[in-house]
């Protein structure tokens, strides 16, 4: 067994399976087949325009946190959710926003394509990723406080998914 310590841990201990079971739920969620009960053609024809106003701004938001996101860390870009050696504080831009813009950029989009598809089992499937991505990022979390003590404080002031609210 190889020795490890708090800057070193072993396999599973940077969040491998978290990232694993993050990309099945994403698979899973691509998969999943629309399931809107009760809905005939005609009301999906009559709430086509708004439908797709809303999947299309969610969509471009989506699009805009994971790319001010991904801008914003990409010295410390990782897949893991262990944070990287040498990594700083990230709180500004799309940061001073959101803890989370990866994470939020995915259920963003997850919204997007429930909504444009009135989809039942998507939104089901949407409830069980947001507390997934919610476990996750509190794991992370807690390795960034420990990395950063001034975490703390950050995460008092901005919210973790959703401006304002959550």
């Amino acid at each position: 067994m190889t020795p490890t310590n708090d800057n070193q841990p072993g396999f599973g201990q940077r969040g491998e399976y978290l990232v694993a079971i993050q990309f099945a739920l994403m698979i899973g969620f691509a998969l999943l087949p629309v399931w809107h009960p009760g809905i005939g053609p005609d009301a999906m024809d009559a709430s086509w325009t708004w439908r797709t106003v809303a999947a299309l701004a969610l969509g471009l938001l989506s699009l805009a946190f994971a790319a001010l996101g991904s801008h914003h860390i990409r010295d410390y870009l990782t897949p893991l959710p262990y944070p990287v050696d040498h990594s700083q504080l990230v709180q500004h831009g799309v940061y001073g926003i959101v803890r989370h813009p990866l994470y939020a950029s995915l259920l963003l989009a997850g919204l997007a394509w429930t909504l444009y598809n009135l989809s039942l089992s998507h939104l089901l499937a949407l409830v069980c990723c947001f507390a997934f991505f919610d476990y996750k990022a509190r794991k992370e979390e807690a390795w960034l406080t420990r990395r950063h003590p001034e975490y703390a404080d950050y995460a008092r002031r901005v919210h973790r998914f959703v401006p304002w609210v959550y």
